[in-house]
């Protein structure tokens, strides 16, 4: 099976094993474990802030870091097709218990025009703006990224207003090396940023969330609350400190795959995709003009050795990883096709 649902099924490395078996064993929640102090700070170095707190997924680190931010008041603004609205099961009302707004957006990003006119001061009838919300990568838009232009304009907003700004960045290093700059310089538009380990990076567990010492402070005892306290998470930490130290650069050749597999499919039929809007290691399709739903498309790959991943009725999400070399594109094209040939 050629798995292409998604890259949280990439498989630790050998390197990632060694570090795992002779990680320290501190208990993290009580005094602190040296491994994951020491992933943290790497972390924080890696997207220039002052502090890192890790935690177990990036939906956790999202959520801790609406609650840290908000302190469970206000409203919060992010575009429509955001992961955090869509994908995270009404964490943001349920959980952190705050009002939110969809903003348009175009591949991702927020009309600045609408997102200005729906920033609201407090009053004694409401909370107003309590937060702005990014994504980059875009999940939902393809795995399209931000410009530093784009997340310029919305931090500014928000200064200018005094409202934080969050990212969640569960692929940011597939956006810096996309736009070939350092992680940093994607942070230093944002208050606070979140990336996973556990996608490209490939280690097993994880997500790290950055931001300012005091931010980082406020948002601990959230993470107690939330469930999200490890004891000994050395081990897993470990993992992912080889991941932010040696898989980083070879996040292009997942984006490389990409690419061929949208020229591919778009050479059985352009109405599937278009190529040219690839930025990185997610190709989504449109299939609505076939006769098949995503669910049944999906089924059908499935038996011919495919895996994928239906992103809504009408369309398919395909994911490149470490795991995905030029040998499983081109399989994955030729059983796509036979399928194809099939409807």
């Amino acid at each position: 099976m050629i798995d292409l649902r998604t890259d949280t099924v990439t498989q630790p490395t050998a390197a990632m094993l060694a570090a795992m078996q002779t990680a320290t064993q501190g208990d993290d929640s009580r005094d602190g474990d040296p491994t994951v102090i020491k992933l943290e700070a790497l972390a924080a170095a890696r997207t220039g802030k002052q502090a890192a707190l890790y935690m177990p997924s990036g939906t956790m680190t999202n959520l801790v870091a609406v609650l840290a931010h908000t302190q469970r008041a206000g409203e919060v603004l992010l575009e429509r097709g955001a992961h955090m609205l869509n994908t995270e099961l009404g964490g943001l009302a349920a959980v952190a218990g705050v009002f939110y707004k969809g903003i348009s957006g175009a591949r991702g990003a927020m009309d600045m025009e609408e997102l200005r006119g729906a920033v609201r001061p407090m009053t004694r009838n409401n909370f107003g703006t309590g937060l702005i919300c990014m994504e980059t990568t875009h999940n939902g838009a393809g795995g399209t990224v931000l410009s530093l232009a784009h997340m310029t304009m919305v931090h500014a907003l928000a200064q200018q207003h005094g409202i934080p700004v969050h990212t969640d960045g569960a692929r940011l290093f597939n956006a810096a090396v996309a736009l070939g700059v350092p992680a940093s310089d994607i942070a230093r538009h944002t208050d606070s940023v979140c990336f996973c380990v556990s996608k490209g990076l490939s280690a097993p567990v994880g997500s790290v969330l950055c931001g300012s010492s005091a931010f980082i402070e406020r948002a601990r005892p959230f993470r107690r609350m939330v469930g999200g306290n490890m004891r000994q998470a050395g081990s897993i930490a470990a993992a992912g400190i080889v991941g932010l130290e040696t898989m980083i650069e070879r996040l292009a050749e997942d984006h490389a795959m990409a690419k061929r597999l949208a020229a591919g499919l778009h050479a059985i039929d352009p109405r599937l995709c278009d190529p040219a809007g690839i930025q990185t290691n997610i190709v989504r399709i449109d299939i609505s003009f076939t006769s098949r739903n995503a669910v049944q498309w999906s089924t059908a790959l499935t038996q011919a050795g495919i895996a994928v991943s239906p992103a809504d009725s009408r369309s398919l999400r395909f994911v490149t990883h470490r795991h995905i070399g030029i040998i499983e594109i081109d399989q994955a094209l030729a059983a796509f096709n036979t399928v194809f040939q099939a409807t």
